[in-house]
């Protein structure tokens, strides 16, 4: 395939996305209903007043909607499997990130 045609076809999809990206924005009326429910939920904390931002008494502050939801063991196995991922993607860098075969060490 020509460099052409494979530019020509992302510059394409990229432009269908932008598209209907930009309708589903303006249908669900853009970002105004997002801006209200944002100054009134700062308003709200400025009132009741502020709080640490941490609280470690509290345990751990997960969203309504996975809470609600009943997806906490999802969500905790999500995060289990990313933080063993993470760990992993860890030692083997340390490992053998940027070191060529000659200067290895010796294990």
């Amino acid at each position: 395939m020509r460099r052409w045609k494979q530019y020509g076809g992302l510059l394409g999809l990229f432009a269908a996305f932008l598209a209907a990206g930009y309708w589903g924005f303006s249908v669900t009326g853009g970002a105004l209903p997002w801006a209200k429910r944002s100054a009134r939920t700062l308003q709200r904390g400025v009132q009741e007043g502020g709080g640490s931002l941490v609280d470690l008494g509290r345990g751990i502050v997960v969203a309504g909607p996975v809470r609600k939801g009943g997806l906490m063991l999802e969500f905790g196995a999500l995060v289990l499997v990313l933080t063993g991922l993470g760990v992993r993607l860890y030692v083997y860098v340390d490992r053998y990130g940027g070191l060529e075969d000659g200067e290895r060490p010796a294990q």
